[in-house]
């Protein structure tokens, strides 16, 4: 027996065994209303679940985006930082490269030959690393930094990153240049020490260097030094450190007395009055080793100075600076 089909739904309610049972009877178009409000309620419940969760991811993701791009900031501050410290000092080591440099080329191609032989590869100007153009900056250091527009920070950082790793090569490269500069300086402090640079006694200068008549003959002749006319007794002085290895009588040179510098470098004085030191004794440059005199094949007092570089007779204008 087939029961007849009903569009009523009955829900009972039993609150407990002495309570009245309640009976709600709903059509079946009304079940389905509220069965699809509760499916569409669940399903909006859902949803904004859902978007609140992204909407909260999002806002993490800002956060830690925020927190990064602090962060790099910061890292960009430091690193401009870094990068004007480092520009201002290998501008400064390049400065005194360039005048240590100057300073080497105090011994011109003439004056040198006062400093005796040197390495081959080596001198003012020579073997000293040549870091100019080798270590020029590369990439990132033809980018001023104001030329960063449109670029984001982490790119500005990298290249503030190749910047500074480059002027820390260049920087390298300079010091490796004054390391260089410092041992040819130390190398060479002897030998300008040797250099005669200055005159030896103040007066007038009768005859300069090269081929003269001879005052006695009437020949000409090399003239291998210089003749300083002074006052009989005024000082001479060292012009440069040395040892004393003569100090006697040597025929037309009168009192004769020679310094030996080093490097093959030696003076010579002649017609002395007298002596102010003797045979072995080390002078430095200034002290007094003699007084001008008259004596040997002279016409008047006066100092006669040479300077040999290897026993070769050399121009001594050439060595000296004052």
């Amino acid at each position: 027996m087939t029961r007849p089909k009903t569009n009523k739904f009955t829900v009972m309610l039993v609150p407990d065994r002495h309570s009245t049972v309640r009976k709600f009877q709903f059509s079946r178009r009304l079940m389905k209303a509220i069965i699809g409000a509760a499916l569409l309620l669940a399903l909006t419940v859902v949803g904004g679940g859902v978007h609140y969760a992204f909407v909260v991811d999002d806002a993490l993701g800002a956060r830690s985006l925020r927190k990064q791009n602090l962060e790099l900031r910061a890292e960009l501050n430091l690193l401009q930082g870094k990068v004007g410290h480092l520009t201002a000092a290998v501008d400064r080591v390049e400065r005194l490269d360039t005048k240590l440099r100057m300073l080497a080329q105090l011994n011109d191609p003439e004056r040198s030959l006062a400093m005796g032989p040197v390495e081959e590869g080596r001198g003012p100007g020579v073997g000293f690393g040549e870091v100019e153009g080798e270590l020029a900056l590369a990439g990132g250091l033809g980018v001023a930094l104001g030329d960063t527009d449109g670029m984001d920070v982490s790119e500005v950082v990298e290249l503030l990153k190749m910047k500074l790793d480059n002027l820390e090569a260049d920087a390298r490269g300079r010091e490796a240049s004054l390391h260089e500069l410092n041992e040819y300086y130390q190398d060479q402090s002897a030998r300008l020490a040797a250099m005669p640079a200055v005159w030896p006694s103040r007066g007038w200068v009768t005859s300069t260097f090269g081929v003269r008549e001879d005052p006695f003959t009437g020949s000409r002749k090399l003239h291998a030094g210089v003749d300083i006319a002074a006052q009989s007794g005024a000082p001479v002085v060292a012009p440069a450190a040395g040892t004393v290895i003569f100090a006697g009588t040597d025929g037309g040179y009168g009192n004769l007395l020679v310094l030996d510098h080093g490097y093959g470098v030696q003076t010579i004085y002649g017609h002395l009055s007298e002596f102010k030191t003797k045979v072995g004794a080390k002078v430095e440059r200034g002290d007094d080793i003699g007084l001008v005199g008259n004596t040997g094949r002279s016409t008047g007092p006066h100092l006669h100075y040479e300077v040999k570089v290897n026993g070769v007779p050399q121009n001594p204008s050439k060595f000296i600076l004052d």
